[in-house]
């Protein structure tokens, strides 16, 4: 045989090996099951509720005594 032969015939067992491959890969993934959307939140559910009231007073934004350098 030529040299050319040799190569296709390797060529040809790598892509089979490959798609065999492939295939066992998708049955094990598929054999998982049925796949499960994320959950979703409300947008009530993502907002934190912190009373403001202690923290505004709290709060010295415009210190009079201030000095600006």
């Amino acid at each position: 045989m030529n040299q050319g032969k040799i190569v296709a015939i390797i060529t040809g067992a790598i892509s089979i090996f490959l798609a065999v491959a492939y295939l066992i890969i998708v049955q094990l993934l598929d054999f998982r099951g049925e796949m499960i959307p994320a959950p979703t939140f409300d947008d009530e559910s993502l907002s934190i509720n912190i009373p403001l009231e202690n923290n505004i007073n709290n709060c010295n934004i415009f210190d009079i005594n201030a000095r600006i350098i």
